[in-house]
């Protein structure tokens, strides 16, 4: 039992201890039945506070010949697939964790090179038979190993990619680390040694620097998450089961900490629901990741789209996203689609695999990323922000004139020469005029099942600011008039759905006429 070689259970001990756990171990199933095979290559991407760690401390308490786990298992769902006893704690296990390497060398210069002395002192001791005089490198000696006893080993490295990330610009480092990692996995000496590899980090790795370096791992991830989806993070029918056990309304956990698709999935992000059933508030979690640091730099790069398709988002809107273009690390960038690509990596994006859209995923991500462009102050958000503000009081006031002149002046400004006629784009236009809106009420519900037909917006004010807000039922028209709009609100009797919501409620028809490119706005009280 060692630190990095055959470690004991006690991390994985740690986590199954605490108040709140969720099994995860379903996934132990996956892994042993590719162990030995090509696809037994697996890289994990997530992003922080997704549980990468526990997972990794998982397999290495599952896999770990230096533990003893038959009784940390039983009564989870792995103790009751038939392999459970066949690969229990049967394999020599190296487990590293490359942020805690960084630190411990000292310097991400001397990461590479701790890593190659520190693993291959422990496997001295472990296999004294062994001559290993002349080995510099860690896929060396385990070849030597394997070539004399036939041994396999199982690989498990946690934040692969911090090297990637922290040292972005050092090309040294990475190249020497690329390197590390290729003699490790690719290639057919790799192959005879390998029983089983699983890398997990925020980035994906198969376009890193060369296509050849690392190409022949399995990789699961937030764009496409495969059958792992339901291992990512808690799942919907997971958090039910703690709201109820906790006494926490599902409705607003949902609001606060969904969205997240992944699959068939709706994926939570396990940290900041833990955090809401102990301690009762409903805010931002996200705060303690430290990335947010990150977010300005790349969302003022100076691409086409980029600005503009954050705030649609900020608004609660959706926006197209090519992700394949994206190298997987944090330097080439070449357009808008991969820096929405790495905020979808990160977390702060979430994204649609079948409709190929990325947008805000829920109330916490929003409010994190708000509260992070005011403290970088992103100019071009701050200037939006005083209009859309302008429009909200506008509407507050149930001045409509003012309405209608808000929402022209950012229709010819944010939507496209080619789009401006279209109906679409109104739509988008009317979600990024009220961004200012977040502050009070939460991301506006479309096409909202109301009445006997469906509204366009809907905005209901947070439970903080519920007394003083009223409630707002925006129904747009095209070419046809304000009076139609409100029409139809009350004659498909849109208000009566809100059974729940007890506040006013204002009932907002905007319409726009293509000849004349104007716009025209009514607003009506509607009072419970």
């Amino acid at each position: 039992m060692g630190r990095f070689v055959n470690p004991d259970n006690s991390a994985f001990q740690v986590a199954v201890a605490s108040e709140i756990y969720i099994d995860k171990t379903g996934v132990l199933a996956y892994t042993n039945k590719v162990l030995g095979t090509k696809q037994a290559l697996i890289c994990n991407s997530r992003p922080r506070r997704f549980g990468k760690s526990t997972t990794a401390d998982m397999l290495t308490a599952y896999y770990s010949r230096g533990a003893d786990s038959k009784k940390l298992f039983a009564g989870y769902e792995i103790s009751n697939d038939k392999n459970f006893s066949k690969y229990l704690n049967k394999y020599d296990v190296i487990h590293l964790d490359i942020q805690w390497c960084m630190m411990d060398a000292g310097s991400a210069e001397n990461t590479v090179s701790y890593i190659n002395k520190n693993v291959i002192g422990e496997l001295k001791k472990l296999y004294p038979e062994i001559e290993f005089a002349d080995v510099q490198h860690l896929y060396g000696a385990l070849s030597k190993i394997n070539a004399a006893l036939k041994q396999k080993f199982i690989i498990i490295i946690d934040e692969w990619d911090v090297l990637v990330r922290d040292e972005a610009t050092n090309t040294a480092v990475q190249e020497e680390y690329i390197n590390f990692l290729r003699g490790l996995f690719k290639g057919a000496e790799p192959e005879k040694y390998l029983a089983l590899a699983y890398l997990t980090g925020i980035l994906p790795i198969k376009k890193i620097k060369t296509q050849s370096a690392l190409n022949n791992f399995e990789e699961f991830t937030m764009l496409a998450p495969g059958g792992l989806a339901s291992y990512f993070g808690f799942t919907e029918a997971e958090v039910q089961g703690l709201c109820a056990k906790y006494n926490v309304d599902f409705t607003e956990v949902k609001r606060w900490y969904d969205g997240y698709v992944l699959g068939n999935e709706h994926i939570y992000n396990p940290k900041a629901v833990v955090s809401v059933m102990l301690r009762k508030e409903f805010q931002s979690y996200w705060s303690q990741t430290g990335t947010y640091a990150m977010i300005v730099p790349l969302i003022n790069m100076d691409f086409d789209g980029l600005k503009a398709s954050i705030i649609e988002m900020l608004s609660g809107d959706i926006v197209s996203v090519n992700a394949k273009t994206f190298q997987n690390d944090m330097v080439n960038f070449t357009d808008r689609d991969d820096v929405l690509t790495l905020l979808i990596h990160l977390g702060y994006l979430a994204y649609n695999q079948k409709l190929k859209v990325a947008f805000i995923p829920n109330e916490e991500i929003r409010e994190e990323f708000l509260a992070a462009v005011k403290r970088k102050k992103w100019n071009e958000l701050v200037d939006f922000q005083r209009a859309s503000k302008a429009l909200l009081n506008a509407t507050l006031d149930m001045d409509a004139e003012a309405v209608a002149k808000y929402v022209e002046k950012i229709h010819q400004e944010y939507a496209s020469v080619i789009q401006y006629n279209d109906e679409n784009s109104l739509s988008s236009v009317l979600a990024i005029a009220y961004l200012s809106a977040m502050e009070y009420y939460f991301k506006p519900i479309r096409e909202l099942p109301t009445g006997r037909g469906f509204a366009d917006f809907v905005f209901l004010p947070k439970a903080e600011y519920a007394e003083g807000y009223p409630a707002l039922l925006v129904e747009l028209k095209w070419n046809q008039s304000a009076e139609a709009a409100l029409a139809q609100i009350k004659e498909k009797k849109y208000p009566e759905s809100l059974v729940q919501y007890t506040g006013n409620i204002l009932l907002v028809g905007i319409n726009y006429d293509k000849k004349n490119k104007k716009h025209q706005c009514l607003i009506e009280e509607m009072k419970k």
